[in-house]
C-alpha cells in the first residue's frame, strides 16, 4: 500500500451506489439550491470586472477576474434562497462516459478550479474536461459551493502531490459537502522561473510563489541565491510580478502563466525532483454509475471506536479479499472532545477521534468490494462512499 507523506493544506486567499443496504451507510442526497429557475441549467449573471483593476492589454487576464467576481457575487446572492428544487431537476446518476464528456445539449461544461488564470489547477480542469469553460475561484470552499448551487457543472481540485503530500483542506471539505467524486486526473507539475522582459537572472534578488512550489525548487533557488517569498498561489505570483512590473523579483509558476501575463521564462523545469505529479479529483452533484469495463478506484471515509487493533481490523476487510489500498489518510473529527480511557483515574484526555480516508482499487460494481464495505460497516461508527470512478491511467 502506497501513501503520500503528510503535507500542506494549501491555504489560499484570493453515493454512489455502495454496499448492501445498511442504516449506517450515508445515502442522503446532495443539498443543492437552484439559483435561477427555468428549463435550462441555471447560470450566474454577468458582472463587471473589479473596479480599479489595472488594465493591461498584454496580460489578457480580465476574463478570469470577471468570472471569479461573477461567481463570488452569485454565491452571495443565492445564499438566502429558500426554495426547493422541482422533482425533474433532481440530480441523476452519470455514466462513466458522461462524467468525462461535455453536456448532451452541446453547451460547454463550466468547471470550477481554485486560483487565477494560469494556475496548475486550470490546466488540470482543461485536461479533465477538454473544451470546458474553466471558472476561477478564490478559495477551495468557493469551488465546492459553486457546484452545489448549480453555478458550475463540475469542480477539479487537488488532493495530493507526489512531493508535498496530501492537501488536507480538501479532505476536510469532502466530508463537509455532499459532492461526489466522478473521476481523477494526474498532472505533471513543471515549474519555471518567470520575470518581466529585460530582466535577467542576475538582476533578481527574490522570488515569489506558493510555499509548496518554493519547497519543490529549494535547491535550484538556493544555488541562484534568491530570497524566497511566499504568496497564495503560483499563478498569482506571476500576476503580481507582471502587474507591478517588478525588476528585482521573479515568480515560480507554469509556462502557461508566463504566456497569460506576458512574462519571460528565464529557466524551465527548475523543480528539484522531475517526478512531481499532482492528483486532482473531479467533483459533481451526481454520482457516477460504477462499471467493470475499465480500472476503477473507490474512495471512502469512515470512523471507528477506540480500541486495540480496531484500525487493523478495518484494513483487514480489504486484505482478506485481495483488494489493494492505494491511499490512507486520517483527519481529526471536528467538534469532538478528547476521550479518556477507562483506566485513567485522573480523567485527563487521552484519545482523539479521527476520520479515515481510504482509496482502494476496485469498482463498487464488484461484489467483492460490496462485501468488504458490508463487513467494515458491521463495526465502523460511520461509513460513506465518496465515489467510485475510473482510474487515470494517462501517466502510467
Amino acid at each position: 500500500m502506497a501513501a503520500a507523506p503528510a503535507g500542506s493544506s494549501l491555504p489560499l486567499r484570493s453515493r454512489i451506489p455502495s454496499c448492501p443496504e445498511s442504516p449506517r451507510l450515508n445515502r442522503q442526497p446532495s443539498a443543492v439550491r437552484v439559483v435561477a429557475r427555468g428549463g435550462g441549467r441555471p447560470r450566474p449573471h454577468a458582472a463587471a470586472s473589479p473596479k480599479g483593476e489595472k488594465e493591461r492589454g498584454r496580460v489578457g487576464a480580465g476574463n478570469g477576474a470577471s468570472r471569479a467576481l461573477e461567481l463570488s457575487r452569485a454565491l452571495e446572492g443565492s445564499s438566502g434562497e429558500n426554495g426547493q428544487r422541482d422533482a425533474h431537476l433532481l440530480p441523476k446518476p452519470l455514466s462513466s462516459v458522461q462524467s468525462f464528456n461535455p453536456n448532451s445539449d452541446g453547451s460547454r461544461l463550466r468547471v470550477a478550479y481554485q486560483g487565477v488564470r494560469g494556475a496548475y489547477s486550470e490546466s488540470a480542469a482543461e485536461k479533465a474536461y477538454p473544451n470546458c469553460e474553466a471558472v476561477p475561484c478564490e478559495q477551495f470552499d468557493t469551488a465546492f459551493q459553486a457546484v452545489e448551487k448549480w453555478l458550475v457543472d463540475r469542480a477539479v481540485l487537488p488532493i495530493e502531490n507526489s512531493l508535498g503530500g496530501s492537501i488536507h483542506r480538501n479532505y476536510d471539505l469532502l466530508i463537509r459537502h455532499r459532492l461526489h467524486i466522478v473521476g481523477e486526473v494526474k498532472l505533471a507539475v513543471k515549474h519555471c522561473l518567470l520575470a518581466n522582459h529585460g530582466v535577467e537572472i542576475g538582476d533578481l534578488t527574490r522570488v515569489l510563489s506558493h510555499p509548496q512550489a518554493l519547497a519543490q525548487c529549494e535547491h535550484t533557488l538556493t544555488k541562484m541565491g534568491l530570497v524566497r517569498e511566499e504568496v497564495d498561489d503560483t499563478a498569482g505570483a506571476a500576476k503580481h510580478v507582471a502587474f507591478h512590473n517588478l525588476k528585482d523579483a521573479g515568480a515560480v509558476a507554469s509556462a502557461a502563466a508566463a504566456k497569460i501575463y506576458d512574462l519571460n521564462i528565464l529557466a524551465k523545469d527548475i523543480q528539484d525532483d522531475s517526478d512531481n505529479v499532482t492528483r486532482f479529483l473531479m467533483l459533481a452533484r451526481e454520482p457516477i454509475i460504477p462499471g467493470k469495463d475499465k480500472p476503477f478506484k473507490t474512495s471512502i471515509v469512515f470512523s471507528l471506536e477506540e480500541g486495540p487493533g480496531v484500525l487493523f481490523k478495518a484494513l483487514a476487510v480489504f486484505a482478506l479479499r485481495q483488494i489493494n489500498l492505494t491511499k490512507i489518510e486520517s483527519r481529526p473529527l471536528r467538534k469532538q472532545t478528547q476521550r479518556t480511557s477507562d483506566d485513567n483515574s485522573n480523567g485527563a484526555p487521552k484519545y482523539f477521534d479521527y476520520h479515515f480516508y481510504v482509496d482502494f482499487e476496485a469498482s463498487m460494481a464488484d461484489v467483492n468490494a460490496q462485501n468488504a464495505l458490508g463487513h467494515l460497516n458491521e463495526f465502523a461508527t460511520s461509513l460513506r462512499v465518496l465515489g467510485s470512478y475510473p482510474v487515470d491511467t494517462s501517466m502510467i
